[in-house]
């Protein structure tokens, strides 16, 4: 089942503290971009059937990567795509938009997700303050 983009953008927006649904959805585009050049295969479609179809079709076209980014590359890959963003702040954006992600995948498909991804992701939990 998946989430409806209202919801989604809604739980980005409140866990991100961002100002409006479209801040929130910028955001989100650029994380899920990103997170989907990490995917392949069933986890991918299984992650995208849980999300708003506007963003299940980002995280399914992604940007390629050449390899797979370790999550301080992710971050700050993250503050290259995001106007006026830095790292601190990209931290805080990949926190809101993947630990809404997380919680529309379920506890499962969020394990078969990290195992796709490099060590040391701990991006799925909710923002937090440095």
């Amino acid at each position: 089942m998946s989430m409806r983009r209202e919801a989604f953008l809604a739980h980005v927006q409140d866990r991100g503290e961002y100002g409006t649904p479209e801040e929130a959805d910028r955001v989100a585009r650029v994380v899920l971009a990103l997170l989907g050049a990490h995917l392949v295969g069933a986890v991918r479609a299984e992650l995208a059937a849980r999300l708003p179809e506007t963003h299940a079709l980002i995280l399914l076209n992604p940007m390629q990567a050449s390899e797979p980014l370790p999550p301080e590359r992710f971050v700050r890959a993250t503050a290259a795509w995001i106007e006026g963003a830095t790292e601190k702040t990209a931290l805080w954006d990949i926190g809101a938009v993947l630990s809404t992600v997380a919680a529309a995948a379920g506890d499962v498909l969020t394990r078969e997700v990290l195992v796709q991804l490099p060590p040391g992701y701990l991006l799925f939990g909710r923002p937090q303050h440095v």
